[in-house]
């Protein structure tokens, strides 16, 4: 998502909403440390990182540029849990627990943009 935030908070520029495009600076800083910390983790089982950023859906309107970032911190999660329990599995306890550090964070970004849009933070389907 640091892809994504980083470019929403540049194009979100009405006055109103400064303080949503701030709050998208400070996600996009945090989801570089995301980065760093799974890269040293990857490190760690000897892996190479393979995965290419995702496409970043972009609009001239905030609100949907809000909700494209909704869908991705939603979609995020998802794939944190999924990776939580596979570490687990495995015996890969510290892994685990850098993947729990990381989706606390997600899972306030998640609550930040359902504020910033006026709605209920939305339930994480499995």
């Amino acid at each position: 998502a640091t892809v994504a935030e980083s470019s929403y908070s540049q194009t979100i520029t009405v006055a109103a909403d400064n303080h949503i495009a701030a709050e998208l600076e400070v996600h996009a800083s945090e989801e570089l440390g995301h980065a760093i910390a799974i890269a040293k983790q990857i490190d760690y089982l000897n892996g190479t990182p393979t995965n290419k950023p995702k496409e970043v859906k972009m609009s001239d309107k905030a609100e949907e540029m809000l909700r494209f970032d909704l869908e991705n911190e939603k979609t995020t999660i998802q794939n944190y849990r999924r990776r939580i329990r596979q570490a687990d599995a495995l015996g890969e306890y510290a892994l685990g627990e850098v993947l729990r550090e990381i989706i606390k964070q997600e899972q306030e970004h998640l609550t930040d943009l359902a504020d910033a849009l006026g709605i209920d933070t939305p339930k994480i389907e499995e």
